[in-house]
């Protein structure tokens, strides 16, 4: 099966400004693998995303988007994707927003119906679908965004801090159900935050990134937690990836988890 994602020695610098955002990061992301990417700001999370969405191009390196250029996989509308801005057409109702990737894709008009108010149901927003974005809150514009994302299913998601703004109780029932949504569509996700739990809580890996240039130090793998019995949050599995996954981030190495592991 192809891989969802695979980088090789990528490096990006910022010529006008002199800044070397990212060094020699290397990383494979399998099909329906959930890798969430954390570290200190302005250590290069977000631009490795751009990059494997090809908004943004790499200095050095290379990068496979299931299999092909981030450009082609681009062009082909390959995968979803979710900012920290909703970025939402202003003159589109909230159904039309999310009803946006079907209908360049022709999918019919009853048919584009049907998916965005399974969608809208889904993010709570089923009672907004004819209003416009500039009559919601910012947390209610991201979940439109996200609801977007996920309108073709799409093999791969790639989402910078999506749940930023959403309320605490709204950010726990988004992230169970991108966990739900990820498990059925068996799409593999890219997942960009500064939350140690969020990330522990999605993952099956969290990539852990040094101060700029950012650099790939350690890879943490999560286990037990999804399997753990009860309230996952509260579970022994959960406190002991986020003590894993806080020490890499201070530098330091717990027990059981190594260094880079790129796989």
């Amino acid at each position: 099966m192809t891989n969802a994602i695979e980088i090789s020695g990528v490096g990006k610098v910022f010529q006008r400004a002199g800044v070397t955002a990212l060094e020699d990061v290397s990383l494979t992301v399998g099909a329906g693998e959930f890798v969430s990417l954390i570290g200190p700001s302005g250590c290069g999370k977000s631009t490795l995303l751009r990059i494997i969405a090809d908004l943004d191009q790499a200095s050095t390196g290379t990068v496979a988007v299931l299999g092909k250029t981030p450009r082609q996989a681009r062009l082909d509308q390959d995968y979803g994707i979710a900012f920290q801005q909703a970025g939402l057409l202003d003159w589109r109702t909230v159904r039309a927003n999310v009803e946006l990737p079907l209908e360049l894709h022709k999918m019919p008009t009853k048919e584009r119906r049907a998916r965005s108010a399974e969608l809208l149901e889904m993010v709570g927003l089923t009672d907004f679908a004819t209003r416009y974005p500039t009559e919601l809150s910012g947390g209610m514009q991201q979940r439109v965004a996200i609801a977007r994302a996920l309108a073709r299913t799409p093999s791969l998601l790639l989402m910078d801090e999506p749940f930023g703004a959403l309320d605490e109780m709204t950010r726990e029932r988004m992230q169970s159900e991108l966990l739900r949504i990820a498990g059925e569509t068996g799409a593999a996700v890219v997942f960009v935050t500064h939350s140690i739990p969020e990330a522990v809580f999605l993952s099956d890996r969290v990539v852990v990134m040094s101060p700029r240039p950012g650099r790939i130090t350690t890879v943490v793998p999560i286990t037990g937690v999804r399997g753990a019995e009860g309230d996952v949050r509260e579970s022994s599995s959960f406190f002991a990836s986020i003590t894993a996954v806080r020490e890499a981030l201070h530098g330091r190495t717990s027990a059981g988890v190594s260094g880079v592991d790129v796989r």
